[in-house]
């Protein structure tokens, strides 16, 4: 391999607004901010999943043009 051509690997820590720090080897480095993490996404905590109704909302539009 040749030297100096691969990226150094730097501790980067991602910090989330809901307060969650995650530190990790990557080749970033410093801090970075982001706006969702594992630890407050839905998803991921199980909090606040919601269903969407498609037929409900296709059914309002199909009677609001309907009339047109």
């Amino acid at each position: 391999m040749k030297a100096e051509i691969h990226p150094n690997f730097e501790l980067t820590k991602f910090i989330c607004t809901c307060g969650n720090i995650l530190e990790t080897f990557s080749n970033l480095g410093g801090e970075k901010n982001v706006d969702i993490c594992s630890s407050c996404h839905p998803f991921f905590s199980g909090k606040e999943q919601r269903m969407i109704d498609t037929t409900g909302r296709v059914e309002k539009f199909r009677r609001r043009y309907q009339r047109s």
